[in-house]
């Protein structure tokens, strides 16, 4: 694939929402990074405008991300180069000292309602699809897509995160619930945690095992709060912090692993539903799906494992530790 041609930047934040109005925060967001948000109006449209600093951000520090990996995606092409079912509100950024500023179209009407309801199957299913629609966009990737790397990814839940915010004294929830979480996985689930407590502090042969299959350009974050369905059917597809060059089937993992409580199908089922759409754009499965797949579902819960804990041993964390020991057996 060829590298993506640059993507111009506004040269300040003034210039980048030159003739806002009706400036006003975001303080009832779904979002728990830190990020700071305010809605604008511009020549009489709506927008969102997200600062991204890393003294703000837990996210950010966690994932290593020094100048926004949403930047270097816009800035790089990789954004525009997203197949048309992806509606992604980006429509400009500029840099900003401590992090940058995202100019984003106002599509909250779009996005799926923060509630524990389940979601319509066929919007299910379009995430799905539209999914594999991106991933064989980019498909065989190379370094012209690296953003995030793997690693961070897989590090950015870990117990390291933990520590790290609570050593500055961050009063972010989210970083003491992994804490707490991953203190009491060996308690809850023994076995999952002999197998992913280790890779969560250092992931390098999970990472090294997925090298050996095939990569495109992931998201990184496919959770509900970030999706919803636009008026022409499109997947509206917020938060590129945490995108870059990984496995396919990392993302269906994600987004099986987090959206657990609200999803239509079984998990076999979503994995079926992916597969075909990943298969209908052309992508041959048979030699490396076997593989990918039990490699990413043990990843997700050396992402998650601290999450699942929380919840007790239920049939969701049965069925994670379970898929954990079969992907374990095929790292070195």
């Amino acid at each position: 694939m060829a590298s993506p041609a640059a993507v111009p930047v506004a040269a300040s934040v003034d210039e980048l929402v030159a003739g806002a109005t009706d400036r006003e925060p975001i303080v009832d967001g779904a979002g728990k990074s830190g990020a700071l948000l305010e809605r604008v109006v511009i020549d009489g449209e709506r927008y969102v405008v997200k600062y991204l600093h890393l003294t703000d951000d837990w996210t950010m520090r966690a994932a290593g991300d020094f100048s926004s990996a949403s930047f270097t995606a816009w800035r790089r092409g990789l954004l525009a180069r997203l197949p048309d079912c992806i509606n992604q509100p980006i429509v400009g950024v500029a840099k900003d000292p401590g992090g940058c500023v995202l100019l984003m179209r106002d599509i909250s009407q779009w996005l799926v309602p923060v509630t524990d309801e389940v979601i319509p199957l066929e919007q299910h299913l379009g995430f799905l699809d539209h999914m594999a629609a991106m991933h064989a966009a980019f498909w065989d990737a190379g370094e012209e897509v690296e953003v995030i790397p793997v690693m961070h990814r897989y590090l950015e839940l870990s117990t390291w995160t933990a520590e790290a915010e609570a050593s500055i004294g961050s009063t972010h929830l989210v970083p003491r619930l992994i804490g707490r979480g991953w203190a009491l996985l060996g308690d809850v689930a023994p076995h999952a945690a002999a197998v992913v407590a280790p890779l969560s502090m250092d992931p390098g042969p999970l990472v090294e095992a997925l090298e050996q299959t095939p990569q495109t350009f992931v998201h990184g974050n496919w959770k509900l709060d970030n999706l919803g369905t636009d008026s022409y059917g499109r997947t509206v597809l917020l938060d590129w912090e945490s995108t870059g060059r990984g496995a396919a089937l990392s993302d269906l993992a994600w987004y099986l692993a987090i959206n657990c409580r609200r999803l239509p199908q079984t998990k076999e089922e979503a994995i079926v539903a992916y597969r075909g759409a990943l298969e209908r754009r052309g992508v041959d499965t048979t030699r490396w799906w076997d593989t990918q797949l039990a490699l990413c579902l043990l990843g997700a819960l050396v992402q998650f494992g601290w999450e699942k804990a929380l919840g007790g041993y239920d049939d969701e964390l049965a069925w994670w530790e379970a898929r954990a020991i079969e992907g374990a057996r095929l790292l070195v």
